[in-house]
């Protein structure tokens, strides 16, 4: 007979592989894949002890990597993005102009915008990193600034269009899920994602003077300039790849389509622009593209892509997903709530204990979309009675839940970075500071209660018609049964 698990289970479950994470990412400095199957073999047998039997257990597993192949089949297109417009010279045209136009001091604060604005116009930020964002690494890394730094800036910007942009899944579905209407929504996210976006550009202005004086790189800068001029073709209209597959994800054309179009114009230039062969082009969809020109900065930069490179973070995924999936079928992470829900007592906590929700739920359950759906379940009914208009909960979900998945080196959002752009979510968390402001924003407005909208009685009276009519549906359909 199956026993409900309470809370202190659930909080044992997640210690131990949080112990078992920190041993072995920080002390043995090896991969977080092995505690994270640590974690579900612990979840599996707390279940297990529960009364759940094990074909019930394994079936959550394969619900929770289900929830997650979307994101699979993303990152083998990005794997595929990277070696196809490294080998097609769209990557090293993007580097080459962004040196010779890009001042050093300003590049920090200028790469945030562009992923901001390029996130804000497609409304997704793994494209937007893993196209942007990767050109940007390589401009910041040849002028010497640190690749946490610019991480951090990429991560800042893409986010915060990703947050905003009405096209996002995550604003749509943090919307949807609370009945909000879509542009009230993103109205009211404005409050604390603007101040959080302008904290963001002065310290990265305040980060980039110290990279103000760059003569002792110039030398090798032009070095890095003439070796990429040797090595590819290079050429403005090389970049009509990138901006065709943004403006086709702008246009509503799904990330998959568009981005499989990225990867063939890749693959073409590389064979007749570029003049390879069509056998190292598959390479280079393959294992990634391949250079030695002896100088280190373009061989570091170029020497990538691929499939095979993200094989690693897909493991990572299938992995995290297996351990969120028992958490969250089982009951466990609705103990891990229940809790949460409990130090509600005003609006301040209310919104700063929703923030926590999603944040535990970024952590346990790996899944980005996961942190908004599970909280949103669980705190509707609460800001209905407290008399608060659901986009305070819309709100505090993206909040709390879209902008610090990419803080947890084992969530989909922080194992794609790190393939992406080559930094760990240890390194860029200090950088990535739109991410951590606009939470820290959030609780502060709802204690002080600016920000905080109440539910008009019409408002109300319209919600109680509507719970009234859901009952009576309800009732019917248990009738009917």
């Amino acid at each position: 007979m199956k026993k409900e698990i309470n809370a202190l289970w659930a909080l044992l479950t997640f210690a131990i592989m949080i112990i078992t994470m920190l041993i072995t990412v920080v002390v043995l400095e090896q991969s977080p894949h092995v505690p994270l199957l640590v974690g579900t073999t612990v979840a599996a047998i707390v279940a297990k002890l529960h009364g759940f039997k094990w074909m019930e257990i394994e079936e959550m597993m394969y619900k929770g990597i289900r929830l997650a192949l979307p994101a699979i089949v993303i990152i083998i297109l990005v794997g595929l993005t990277i070696g196809a417009w490294i080998g097609g010279g769209v990557v090293a045209t993007m580097i080459y102009y962004g040196l010779k136009l890009i001042s050093p001091a300003w590049f920090l604060v200028t790469i945030m915008l562009l992923c901001s604005i390029v996130s804000l116009a497609i409304g997704s930020s793994w494209s937007t990193m893993a196209t942007i964002g990767v050109a940007g690494m390589g401009i910041g890394l040849s002028m010497g600034i640190p690749a946490a730094m610019i991480a951090g800036a990429v991560i800042s910007g893409a986010y915060f269009g990703d947050k905003m942009s009405p096209l996002s899944d995550t604003t749509n579905l943090a919307a949807g899920l609370t009945g909000t209407n879509l542009f009230d929504h993103i109205k009211h996210m404005l409050y604390t994602t603007i101040p959080a976006l302008v904290i963001a550009l002065v310290v990265f202005g305040i980060m980039g003077r110290k990279f103000a004086d760059v003569s002792m790189k110039s030398e090798e800068i032009l070095t890095t300039l003439k070796v990429m001029e040797e090595s590819f073709v290079i050429s403005p209209l090389l970049l009509l790849v990138p901006v065709g597959v943004i403006v086709l994800v702008a246009k509503k054309v799904p990330a998959i389509p568009a981005l499989i179009i990225g990867i063939i114009s890749g693959f073409l230039l590389q064979i007749f622009v570029q003049g390879g062969s069509a056998a190292s082009a598959v390479q280079a969809l393959q294992a990634g593209f391949e250079i030695s020109t002896g100088n280190h900065m373009v061989d570091e930069l170029f020497n990538r892509g691929g499939l095979d490179s993200m094989m690693n973070t897909v493991s990572m995924t299938i992995v995290a997903m297996t351990f969120g999936g028992i958490l969250e079928y089982s009951g466990m992470l609705k103990a891990l709530m229940n809790v949460i829900v409990k130090f509600a007592k005003s609006t301040g906590s209310l919104v700063a204990s929703t923030i926590a929700a999603c944040i535990t739920t970024n952590a346990t359950c790996s899944e980005q979309y996961i942190s908004i759906v599970v909280p949103s379940r669980m705190f509707a009914g609460v800001y209905q009675q407290r008399g608060l208009h659901s986009k305070n909960l819309s709100r505090a979900l993206e909040d709390g839940g879209t902008l610090t998945s990419v803080f947890f080196p084992w969530n989909t959002c922080g194992v794609f970075i790190l393939a992406t752009l080559g930094v760990s979510a240890m390194e860029y968390a200090p950088y990535a500071i739109l991410n951590f402001t606009v939470p820290i924003i959030s609780i502060i407005y709802a204690y002080i209660g600016f920000a905080i909208v109440k539910l008009t009685p019409e408002e109300i009276a319209e919600a109680e018609k509507r719970k009234k009519e859901q009952e009576i549906n309800d009732a019917n359909m248990a009738v009917v049964e």
